[in-house]
């Protein structure tokens, strides 16, 4: 796994392949030189539907052959991606998740409903700030 997310050529836009950059909106790596001369480079632009984005975590399902560039994403940005890839469920779970760090009620049945929905521990960990251990406790009751 790397820490940049990447920007990347779809060589088919079926099926999984990164998000479109349309669902994401505006990122700021999208106004370097870099970002600027590989689009260039591959006579794309922004706009194209086979101009896609991954989150780092997501890096190895873009396939070997595709054209890439890694790009540093805001924390904003980065949570834009991985709500724009993930599914209605899991978008309403961490949308609850990251209201749940104004308040501790109900937070066990919070974190069950989160795995019990397919969100993967690291994620629930990173949106509510608990330890690990917390909610291995949590799952267990």
């Amino acid at each position: 796994m790397t820490d940049d997310a990447y920007l990347f050529l779809a060589d088919d836009t079926a099926g999984w392949q990164g998000i479109p950059l349309s669902l994401v909106g505006e990122l700021e790596c999208l106004e370097t030189p870099a970002v600027r001369a590989w689009f260039a480079a591959q006579r794309m632009d922004a706009a194209s539907p086979a101009v896609r984005v991954a989150a780092p975590e997501e890096t190895g399902m873009i396939p070997e052959d595709a054209e890439r560039l890694p790009v540093p994403l805001a924390d904003e940005e980065l949570e834009r991606v991985r709500r724009a890839g993930a599914t209605d469920t899991v978008a309403r779970v961490e949308e609850e998740l990251l209201a749940f760090r104004d308040t501790a009620e109900g937070r066990d049945a919070l974190l069950r409903k989160a795995l019990a929905a397919g969100v993967p521990a690291h994620r629930i960990v990173e949106l509510t700030g608990v330890e690990p251990a917390e909610l291995t406790a949590a799952a267990a009751v």
